[in-house]
């Protein structure tokens, strides 16, 4: 399958900017924005193509250490008005380096998340110095911190004058000199400061940044989608198996029903990715102990439609989409987000609808332990009997995994 990298990070993009929102306050395309800056400040320092288009993947992909549970949640309740010291920590840059290890990146990227918060004067976390850092940690430091710290989207020319002294003053202290002189060159094109405006900023990305495709197997895209599964799975404690639980089941079942390879690939595939959209539900919601409000529980069902938003966008990922995206569907046009009925659902969205309800009925949630099998297999023949889910597929479920 052709499969477009700059696609894909762009279409997943903007719920990696939800992480930010829901921990840091920060604006929405936080995570674009940083990327174009780096973007232009690579090109002006004459990087290759493919290094200019690893930067921009990982300027988009700099926080995704955040969704951490164990950053979001000990940080928070330490300081909860301290936004700097959160987002300074360096756990989230081990986790976050951690986490995309298996992207597929073609050049060597190593430490770039991990330093991400490293000053050139050797004053940050890992008391790195100058060019010990890695020069693309070095650049999505000086674009992360100058969008954090200043408000892009207000375009006029005091705001830029504190932007561009901002960075001078940090010369040789938190940027180098290359850098700032990169900066200063790159801000004299208007163009830069129209870019950086949330209604360009899509469109300045995919303009400018080196167009980048791999013939990859199936199975070396679900490398890749794995990587956002355990970015979802990491941003609450009872979620941290779920979406890995639910490859396993979906395997299982495929070959039950003898799928063929590249059907039994899509399915898995759209396991790892059903769940995407939760990176846009705030932790108070996912992690909530008591029942969730009318408002509550309307946002924590927007999390399916923003799955589907976000894969919409790539070439090749109709069924997988389809299948990802259903999984709230209910056949009697009862479920969420689009009150689908039993003629709009094929039968893998059954499939990922029924597998999805037992695993997340077998694990541990804040307000109840997670159910044995046979209290699990209950609850699913209740909703069978009431005409939400396909019955057929329910008895599978029990037959397959039921003690025997």
């Amino acid at each position: 399958m052709i499969f477009n990298l700059n696609e894909f990070l762009m279409a997943v993009s903007f719920t990696l900017d939800f992480v930010e929102m829901d921990i840091l306050g920060v604006a929405s395309n936080h995570g674009k924005r940083t990327a174009y800056i780096a973007l232009r400040i690579a090109q002006e320092i004459d990087l290759k193509d493919e290094e200019i288009h690893d930067v921009v993947a990982l300027a988009m992909l700099h926080d995704n250490g955040l969704s951490s549970i164990n950053v979001h949640g000990r940080f928070l309740k330490r300081d909860p008005m301290n936004i700097r010291n959160l987002e300074s920590v360096k756990e989230h840059c081990i986790i976050g380096e951690d986490n995309i290890k298996d992207y597929p990146f073609f050049t060597d990227v190593k430490g770039s998340i991990k330093y991400h918060h490293e000053n050139y004067d050797g004053t940050g976390n890992f008391n790195l110095k100058a060019e010990e850092i890695p020069l693309m940690a070095q650049i999505i430091r000086i674009a992360d911190l100058t969008d954090a710290t200043f408000n892009f989207g207000k375009s006029n020319n005091s705001n830029k004058e504190k932007i561009i002294k901002y960075i001078n003053d940090q010369e040789n202290k938190i940027f180098s000199q290359k850098l700032v002189q990169a900066f200063n060159n790159i801000s004299k094109d208007k163009n830069f400061w129209a870019n950086l405006q949330d209604d360009n900023l899509k469109e300045a990305l995919k303009k400018n940044t080196p167009q980048f495709s791999k013939d990859l197997s199936l199975e070396e895209i679900k490398k890749i989608t794995s990587v956002f599964s355990k970015i979802v799975d990491s941003k609450s404690h009872f979620t941290k198996e779920h979406s890995r639980g639910l490859v396993e089941k979906v395997k299982i079942m495929a070959d039950y029903y003898k799928k063929s390879h590249e059907e039994k690939m899509k399915l898995i595939i759209a396991a790892d990715l059903h769940d995407i959209g939760k990176l846009a539900i705030p932790n108070e919601i996912l992690d909530s102990p008591r029942k969730l409000t009318f408002e509550e529980f309307e946002l924590m069902k927007k999390h399916v439609y923003y799955t589907r938003i976000a894969l919409q966008e790539i070439k090749g990922f109709e069924d997988i989409n389809e299948w990802a995206s259903n999984h709230h569907e209910k056949l009697n046009g009862m479920g969420y987000p689009f009150g689908k009925t039993e003629k709009d659902l094929d039968f893998n969205s059954r499939l990922m609808t029924c597998l999805d309800i037992y695993q997340a009925l077998t694990e541990e949630r804040p307000y109840r332990k997670g159910l044995v099998h046979k209290e699990a297999m209950k609850i699913l023949y209740d909703m069978y009997k009431k005409g939400l889910i396909d019955g057929k597929i329910t008895e599978d479920i029990d037959n397959v995994f039921g003690e025997k």
